[in-house]
């Protein structure tokens, strides 16, 4: 993967995981459940967290560890049959109302064969917008664990595999400086890393510090 081509020298307290997900204090805990599924009580778990905190990549590092079907809430249908003894249902806060009664059919069906349910979203279930009762109660009784905003040490990982995604390798101290300098959010770490992709595409320059400063508009 061109994360392990590109030689990055990874901050302090973070680790790297299966696929090269990268474990800090933000999602420590979220990647400990995925990873063991035995401890998720009633067989079923919540990933909440913001866009870009990496609830997919938890979702496939789950799915590789025994057979698994992934499928986003809004696919859900009426005949939808699960192909294996694990599903993952992405987006549940984006769930159809038409799609409500599969999804308690495919929950019930899961819990009594002895399956396992991965259900990510943006919110914990209690501001999902469901309205089947029966279908709210259980989601609302599912064990839910949250990637928080990212630390420092994630925050910069983050940021240097977003450069590696567009094969560029910026200075090994710039991570660190921006860090400080951006809200601390998954959503800021990608905009910044394309921002600064794009002005060095647009000026000509090699990414950089000075070029950073410049697009802060913060000169040291």
């Amino acid at each position: 993967m061109i994360a392990r081509q590109l030689s990055f020298d990874w901050p302090n307290g973070v680790a790297l995981g299966p696929d090269d997900f990268f474990v800090s204090t933000a999602n420590a805990t979220a990647f400990g459940m995925v990873t063991d599924p035995a401890r998720w009580p009633l067989c079923k778990l919540v990933i909440t967290g913001p866009a870009g905190c990496g609830k997919s990549h938890l979702a496939r590092i789950f799915a590789a560890g025994q057979p698994t079907q992934i499928i986003a809430a809004a696919d859900l249908t009426a005949d939808f049959r699960p192909k294996a003894a694990a599903l993952v249902v992405e987006d549940m806060d984006t769930l159809p109302s038409a799609a409500q009664e599969a999804m308690f059919h495919l929950h019930n069906h899961l819990h009594n064969n002895g399956g396992l349910l991965l259900l990510t979203a943006r919110q914990t279930p209690r501001h999902w917008p469901i309205t089947l009762p029966d279908l709210a109660s259980r989601m609302q009784g599912s064990a839910v664990v949250q990637v928080a905003d990212p630390d420092d040490a994630l925050l910069q990982a983050v940021m240097m595999k977003l450069f590696a995604d567009r094969q560029l390798l910026p200075p090994p101290d710039l991570a660190a400086y921006l860090a400080p300098r951006i809200e601390r959010s998954f959503a800021a770490a990608a905009a910044i890393v394309a921002e600064l992709d794009s002005m060095a595409l647009a000026t000509g320059h090699k990414i950089s510090q000075r070029l950073a400063a410049r697009l802060l508009d913060k000169p040291d």
